[in-house]
């Protein structure tokens, strides 16, 4: 394809607090960033939903805005060539198949109303068999479980799925059917690999996973590859534009393929509201026995890729719990200045658990803990316990990486908003004792969705294009040995264990 100047791949970032629109050019440049928050609901403890109208409405503004932003410096309209997907993962989703309402709020990936049933089903002995056969583990991260409590808590809302009337799918599924006015129900594998429903030796959903969880297959959606055309958007659903989709992702996998992380040995760590850890093996699906996850990490053109994963639930949300729950802080930025006024934590360990353990400890009925406190403790050691306490949970995460995977790991790439933060970076370096390279532009997940749309359609040739589109803001050397520090967060992690149990 011969890309003229005001040619554009528009991502679209769904995430868990809001919604992100770029536009990116043809040399890998985001030339405009849209960005619309939408609400949290939290009906019960451990409960986390979101308003599915109020995903959508956040989507059109964010994608008005960047439009208009363009106009405003350009003069004239962007050239939509293709459209990308990326998406908060594992959170369920429920729509009218003809109105495209939902008849409930979908339940988030924090969600762990599941908690008991997990625990049912790991005494009934079932997790070997489901984590041989999807990669993952039986924990109310994963989607498979929060439809089972939907068909088991709302029986007239699963009537409705089981005629037909109703779908599910994740939030990619959800916003294609937005996009194409209801004409398509797509998921793609990454998404689809997240779900505990699907069979990662085969590519395809599992009968017997569905039989387990109890889930009609006829509900879920089609799987499709994560670049190339799958489907076109609707002009009158969506702001005039009449493009094709090309790319899906869910956005870890996305992330990994802003990073150009491509290659098996690849590695990144995405710091948001969780931090995740995706290193690429290949072709190869290694089956973790310390915690980890095996993904998708890709699949086009017939082609899967695979990846070993460290989901760490809490991480940038501790942040935004010092801001909005303890008011220690005014803004997320103002956390670096506060950690590094004093010279150390003062003994104060914090291990974020707010919505339990992610890897490798999984554990819901973990919760936070701040242990260490004297009365000459301020919230400067809070606020520098919190930084160290992200660096150790993804410590965590890389040393299990490095042993299994059998991949040597000369440097992690690192994106998200806090690798804004240049003492969390060095930390994180020294921590895990190799070099961190922070990309140049931090929108990773959304630069990966765009990646693969462009692909998808000829934008970009092809992925060795894309290799070279990669460039790093700054690269920080480890400088000090934290193994004192990271044992010392060991022992408090075993004090935040079945606190809630």
């Amino acid at each position: 394809m011969s890309a003229q100047s005001h040619d554009r791949v528009l991502a679209i970032d769904a995430g868990t607090t809001g919604m992100t629109a770029l536009l990116v050019d043809h040399q890998g440049i985001i030339t405009g960033i849209g960005y619309q928050e939408f609400p949290q609901h939290f009906p019960d403890e451990g409960w986390v939903e979101h308003d599915l109208s109020q995903i959508w409405t956040a989507t059109l503004t964010a994608v008005e805005s960047v439009l208009h932003n363009h106009h405003s410096q350009y003069g004239t309209a962007p050239h939509i060539v293709s459209v990308g997907i990326t998406n908060q993962r594992e959170t369920v989703c429920l729509w009218d198949r003809e109105t495209l309402g939902s008849p409930r709020r979908a339940i988030v990936w924090q969600d762990r109303r599941t908690a008991s049933l997990c625990a049912t089903m790991k005494a009934q002995g079932l997790e070997p068999k489901v984590a041989q056969l999807t990669g993952l583990r039986l924990d109310p991260y994963f989607s498979a479980t929060k439809l089972a409590w939907i068909r088991e808590n709302e029986p007239n809302i699963w009537a409705q799925v089981e005629s037909g009337r109703v779908a599910i799918g994740t939030i990619d599924s959800y916003l294609i059917a937005r996009l194409t006015r209801g004409l398509e129900h797509i998921t793609d594998h990454t998404n689809a690999s997240r779900t505990l429903l699907y069979d990662i030796h085969t590519g395809m959903w599992s009968d017997e996973l569905a039989k387990l969880f109890g889930v009609d297959r006829e509900a879920l959606p089609t799987i499709v590859t994560s670049s190339g055309v799958v489907a076109h958007t609707d002009p009158h659903a969506f702001l005039g534009i009449s493009a094709p989709i090309a790319g899906i992702a869910g956005d870890q996998q996305a992330a990994l393929v802003g990073h150009a992380g491509l290659d098996a040995g690849n590695a990144k760590c995405t710091y948001g509201t969780g931090s995740f850890l995706l290193m690429n093996t290949g072709t190869e699906i290694i089956h973790s026995h310390n915690g980890l996850l095996t993904t998708v990490a890709l699949e086009v053109n017939g082609k899967r890729t695979f990846a070993l994963e460290g989901a760490i639930f809490v991480t940038g949300a501790a942040v935004q719990w010092l801001r909005d729950g303890l008011q220690i802080i005014d803004s997320a930025a103002e956390i670096e200045q506060l950690a590094t006024s004093v010279p150390d934590s003062g003994g104060v360990v914090f291990v974020p658990a707010l919505t339990g353990l992610g890897a490798p400890d999984w554990d819901p009925h973990a919760r936070g803990t701040i242990i260490g406190i004297t009365r000459g403790t301020t919230r400067a050691h809070i606020a520098r316990a919190t930084l160290e306490a992200i660096a150790c949970e993804v410590k965590d995460v890389v040393d299990i990486m490095i042993a299994e995977a059998s991949h040597p790991l000369p440097f992690l790439a690192i994106d998200g908003g806090a690798s804004a933060n240049d003492f969390l970076c060095q930390l994180q370096a020294d921590f895990i004792e190799r070099p961190v390279r922070r990309l140049a532009q931090l929108q990773t997940t959304g630069l990966g969705a765009a990646y693969l749309a462009g692909v998808g359609v000829g934008f970009w040739e092809d992925w060795s294009y894309i290799r070279k589109l990669s460039r790093a803001s700054g690269e920080f050397t480890p400088l000090v040995d934290r193994s004192l520090e990271h044992a010392t967060w060991r022992r408090g992690v075993q004090r935040s264990l079945q606190w809630a149990d």
